[in-house]
């Protein structure tokens, strides 16, 4: 572990210096081209904009961005596992902060870290900030003064001002108690609660479940100087003295028997075996201290097989993580124009969170952990995942709705419908479409064989895989090479000991691999004498021959070397699907505006029609795995018959056949580029088009036409690409390309998992 970490930190210390510093960038969302575009959006015309809202301040939403950012503030005084590190140190933590909301839920964000280490410079610095923002953030600033910058903020400010530390992880542990509770039948106001810390997030979390329910005379609270009680003079404030018994218990043990809730944001190991032992039935155990619990989850579970248990950590289940809360409450509040985030708004994001928890899962999403009890609402599930899409849409409306009931909305939402079409469309635009297809690789971890397995990107992306539990890596590659590399590169990974490694020089399996080429390509011209060359020289054709043979579930190769010889191996060893024709590429490309595949970039140099209605339905598969739904449009220099051309009547008769053969899809063709980027520009061309929205799959009529566009668009718009995704294989087998990063060889490990999975299913039923 110690040394994982160590690659850890490398890493983030690369992630943050290259290709350029940080994490965050400012960009202008309007044009600015020429002297028109100046005189708009500087002298003379934004004096336009600036009266209107010297009229009406309420413009400002309408007029600058202000409705859209937030603020996140801190002095560095209470970091994350690091402590008071000031303001210049705690930059990197509030820049992650500001990813979080951009990426989670399309909030601006501008850090500020401010030079206040009193309650009033803090208080006066970040009130002066008000007509900038249409809220604040605060973020990893000590208790108790949190308490009193916060107090005093909400009574100055007009905007929503929000401890994150406090709110967000009192609104996650709401939520896990109202289900544990539903699932033990007990009620809040008569569960007796315990509670190790006292600080900013402790604190929170007992005033909401107050607020909730709860009873003070059945909350006993513990900190580092022992039971909070009457009398007690050291280490107390007026915050904490709210929750002191009169009692002459001291310490932890005194207090915890017949608890039926441990709420634990303390320090490692201080709940012991026998204290859990000691608690009421099918007890609520949340040992939330990061990233070593009060009690580890299998201490906890083998003390008491009844207890439900929750925690920090991300590989355990039930992972309190205010990721799943703080982004979508303020989409919330802003899309109303709050005045301020209420304890009916925290109310409401509690129970959506509860809520969607009880749902059923979705089918796209897992919970990323190996046991089957994560899977649908039980002990294992009482809070959701952060993987899940849904989120925004239940979290954020529910907010706007609470907020407009009790008055603090300036700017009331009038047609719910239209406000989570909208919400949706962000929910698959947001860049973090990997997410679901990382967490379905983790549930069920296949074996995924390498071809390059020398290589350090392979090798770099090994020790990532390993770390996130994604797959079970084999490498192909000379042991001596692969170790030596290894070193060099400062990795921790083990071979034998935490990946496979098969010696093209040296494997007992050769003949047996010869034999098995000769068997699946001696009718290809494959001699015996050449099998055995190829099978010592060629790890595409052993990893091929790996997954033929059932020693590996998936294959990854094209690292080196040209994409059409590995294509080659790859045709006459694993073959075709049941009915395809050949294989084809679809490359995703995930872009500031939304991710989008484009089919076919690398096989293909033109297909027919059939052929291009083939590929569509092989690609509409891949990108359910996305959690996307699929929107299929055939792009041509035609829109609807504007030109009559061999290429444009090619497409118009690929989309007729796919509609025939799979109605069920939307798609539509042909189409201009824009056209299908476009819903509101497909309307107008031909408003009743049977794809709604905007196309996620761009069918293209040739070769040439999808690498181009595929090549010009990873460029000019600074796309992430993933794949190319090999689709048609009989197995799961993909072709990188040479260009791939480590990180490109992580993406695909988890797709081609995700694909293994859902084969080994179908086989598992047919």
């Amino acid at each position: 572990m110690s040394s994982h970490s160590e690659d850890l930190l490398s890493a983030a210390l690369a992630y943050h210096r290259l290709p350029r510093p940080g994490k965050l960038e400012i960009q202008a969302i309007k044009p600015l081209v020429n002297q028109r575009d100046l005189a708009l959006a500087y002298s003379p015309g934004v004096a336009a904009a600036c009266t209107e809202i010297a009229k009406d301040p309420a413009e400002a939403a309408s007029l600058t961005a202000r409705g859209n950012l937030v603020a996140v503030v801190s002095n560095g005084s209470a970091v994350l596992g690091l402590g008071n590190i000031g303001p210049l140190a705690s930059k990197p933590v509030m820049e992650g902060k500001a990813v979080l909301f951009k990426k989670f839920a399309g909030i601006d964000v501008f850090d500020i870290e401010i030079a206040a280490d009193t309650i009033e410079r803090a208080v006066e610095t970040v009130a002066a900030l008000e007509p900038t923002f249409g809220g604040i953030n605060l973020e990893d600033i000590k208790g108790p003064e949190c308490f009193e910058i916060e107090a005093q903020l909400k009574e100055r400010m007009k905007i929503p001002v929000f401890h994150d530390d406090q709110h967000g992880t009192a609104i996650i542990v709401g939520a896990a108690i109202v289900n544990g509770l539903l699932l033990n039948g007990k009620k809040l106001p008569e569960v007796k609660i315990v509670c190790s810390g006292a600080g900013a997030a402790a604190i929170a979390c007992l005033n909401l479940l107050v607020s909730m329910g709860a009873q003070r005379k059945n909350i006993w609270v513990c900190d580092i100087d022992g039971v909070v009680h009457e009398g007690r003079n050291t280490l107390m404030d007026r915050w904490k003295a709210v929750y002191a018994q009169k009692t002459s218990a001291r310490v932890l043990a005194d207090v915890i028997g017949g608890a039926d809730i441990f709420l634990g944001l303390s320090a490692p190991n201080v709940l012991t075996s026998e204290m859990v032992k000691s608690m009421a039935d099918q007890p609520l155990v949340m040992a939330l201290a990061n990233p070593t619990p009060e009690i580890m989850p299998d201490e906890a579970r083998k003390a008491r097989p009844d207890a439900m248990i929750c925690t920090g950590r991300s590989d355990f289940p039930n992972q309190v993580n205010n990721v799943l809360c703080f982004p979508f409450i303020f989409r919330g509040a802003l899309d109303v124009g709050a005045t301020g985030i209420n304890e009916e708004m925290k109310h409401a994001a509690v129970e959506a969170i509860a809520q969607l928890a009880r749902d059923p899962p979705s089918d796209a999403v897992a919970q990323g952990f190996d046991s089957g009890e994560t899977q649908g609402f039980g002990p294992g599930s009482l809070i959701p995942s952060p993987f899940d899409p849904r989120l925004i849409l239940r979290i954020a409306p529910a907010v706007a709705k609470a907020a407009m009931e009790s008055g603090v909305a300036t700017r009331p939402i009038t047609n719910f419908e239209e406000y989570t079409a909208l919400l949706e469309r962000f929910a698959f635009r947001s860049g973090l479409v990997m997410k679901p297809v990382f967490a379905k690789a983790k549930t069920q971890p296949v074996r995924v064989i390498y071809a390059e397995g020398e290589d350090q990107r392979v090798l770099r992306a090994t020790q990532v895989v390993l770390e996130e539990k994604l797959a079970r890596p084999i490498l192909v590659g000379r042991p001596s090479v692969v170790e030596a590399r290894i070193k060099r590169f400062g990795l921790s990974i083990k071979a034998g000991q935490d990946f496979d490694l098969v010696n093209p020089e040296d494997d007992p399996r050769y003949r047996s691999y010869v034999q098995t080429y000769i068997d699946v390509a001696g009718r290809r011209g494959v001699t015996p004498e050449a099998a055995r060359t190829v099978v010592r020289t060629n790890n595409t054709v052993i990893a091929a021959l790996a997954v033929v043979r059932g020693e590996a579930d998936a294959m990854i190769c094209g690292v080196e070397g040209r994409y059409m010889s590995h294509l080659r191996h790859v045709r006459e060893i694993i073959g075709f699907l049941p009915g395809v024709s050949d294989f084809a590429a679809l490359a995703m490309m995930i872009t500031s505006k939304g991710s989008y595949f484009i089919a076919d970039t690398q096989v293909r140099p033109n297909p027919s029609a059939e052929e291009l209605a083939e590929v569509a339905s092989l690609a509409a598969t891949h990108v359910q795995r996305f959690n996307m739904k699929p929107r299929v449009a055939f792009v041509s220099h035609s829109d609807f018959g504007s030109y009559d051309t061999d290429s444009s009547r090619k497409m118009r008769r690929a989309t007729a056949l796919l509609k025939e053969k799979h109605p069920e899809l939307e798609a539509d063709g042909e189409m201009q580029g824009d056209t299908a980027l476009s819903a509101a520009a497909r309307k107008l061309v031909l408003p009743h088009s049977n794809l709604e929205g905007d196309a996620n799959i761009l069918i293209m009529p040739n070769l040439d036409t999808a690498n181009v566009a595929y090549q010009m668009i990873k460029t000019l718009a600074d796309a992430l690409p993933v794949g190319p995704i090999l689709i048609g294989p009989a197995r799961p087998a993909h072709i990188l390309t040479p260009g791939v990063t480590a990180r490109g060889v992580l993406n695909m490990t988890a797709v081609a998992a995700v694909e293994a999975q859902e084969r080994a299913g179908r086989q598992q039923l047919g």
